[in-house]
């Protein structure tokens, strides 16, 4: 259940949370079933999810057996998908379409145990309120001890009506000496679909850009779609390897003790 008071504003659209989740990580095999604090860590994700009261459903989707029998044990509604997906926006999709009742989605990434509920939240009702909004994701300032040429950590350069300029691995925008000093923002791998559109977009072939910076939301905007991008001032502890395991329990206590 949520923390938050405010209900859903239109009753004409639902919203699913889907949380895409594999077993075959190169870095970190098994991720999701990995223990945090006591549970697999995707059940801190659905948990979150579960407390956001715009989301109106919310869901697993996997090609892995044990994932799938895992997320049943703790209550997750979950879906076997294709294992050929070259992406989780694809698996996600394969579920959004078996969903008629759903108008928008929300791809949550499994290995985000500390995603903001009040992020979820945004999304949600801006997805739900926003009906030029096809595609939306979210970012936070960039931190000031993270290496900006980092390819591991993308930016994102967005106008002033808030859409998305460009995606990038290499530090944008460029500050060059003396001249004026715009905002760096790192981008965060959440992002919100009209469902009509996510199932035109898993349709297109990959695009160069996408290709060149192996960023898939780079087909949208060479497609021409805006992609509207909420600005948070908390960044969520995602977990790549084995040892960020430590630093996302550390950040969990932090969200528990001050919740209370």
């Amino acid at each position: 259940m949520s923390t938050n008071s405010q209900q859903p504003t239109d009753s004409s659209s639902r919203i699913a949370a889907i949380i895409p989740a594999r077993w075959a990580s190169t870095r970190f095999p098994g991720k999701p079933l990995h223990p945090l604090a006591g549970k697999p860590m995707i059940q801190h994700v659905w948990e979150r999810c579960q407390r956001c009261q715009q989301i109106d459903e919310v869901y697993v989707a996997t090609d892995d057996e044990r994932i799938f029998q895992a997320v049943r044990k703790f209550g997750a509604e979950t879906f076997l998908t294709s294992s050929s997906h070259p992406s989780g926006t694809d698996r996600i999709a394969e579920v959004a379409a078996r969903l008629p009742q759903i108008t928008h989605i929300l791809n949550v990434q499994g290995d985000e145990p500390t995603v903001e509920v009040r992020l979820l939240h945004r999304l949600a009702k801006t997805l739900r309120e926003s009906h030029d909004i096809e595609m939306i994701t979210a970012a936070t300032p960039f931190p000031e001890s993270a290496n900006p040429n980092s390819p591991h950590m993308v930016k994102v350069a967005v106008n002033k009506s808030g859409n998305a300029l460009y995606f990038s691995r290499s530090d944008i925008p460029f500050h060059q000496n003396g001249g004026a000093s715009a905002q760096r923002l790192l981008h965060m791998g959440i992002y919100g679909f009209q469902k009509s559109f996510l199932l035109k977009f898993v349709s297109w072939r990959p695009s160069s850009l996408e290709k060149c910076e192996k960023l898939e939301q780079l087909r949208a905007l060479e497609n021409g779609t805006q992609i509207r991008v909420l600005v948070t001032r908390r960044a969520s502890v995602g977990v790549d390897t084995p040892e960020d395991i430590l630093l996302a329990e550390k950040s969990l206590e932090k969200m528990t003790r001050d919740r209370h």
